[in-house]
């Protein structure tokens, strides 16, 4: 899956990620699904979740941002000044899709090679 900061913007710092990839883990736990990997960059993140097929992905992506959202709302209230519009950190859209053939080793490699802000 990747998220996108609203409007792109570069608002999230290594703390953001940090408390983010707690929150979306959490999330995880509630869904029985396991997070095998989380980076992100100051306006994306990138998670990677092993997910059960009782699991419908739209079923987990609306939570991990929903709930995300909610919490960073919440947490780092400073935040609110680069999403005034529409209250909320992500942007309307994400990315996600199944990887079941794909090899994990090749995926967690490419979400590590993201460098997460200080």
């Amino acid at each position: 899956m990747v998220s996108a900061a609203r409007f792109r913007h570069r608002v999230f710092t290594g703390t953001h990620l940090e408390r983010m990839e707690q929150i979306m883990r959490q999330v995880c736990a509630d869904f029985e699904c396991e997070p095998a990997e989380f980076n992100g960059e100051s306006n994306h993140v990138h998670p990677l979740v092993n997910f059960p097929p009782k699991v419908a992905l739209s079923h987990l992506v609306n939570p991990l941002k929903g709930v995300s959202s909610r919490r960073l709302r919440t947490e780092f209230p400073g935040l609110a000044r680069h999403y005034y519009r529409a209250n909320k950190p992500w942007s309307g859209f994400s990315f996600a899709g199944s990887v079941g053939g794909a090899a994990v080793s090749v995926l967690r490699q490419y979400i590590q090679q993201h460098n997460r802000p200080v």
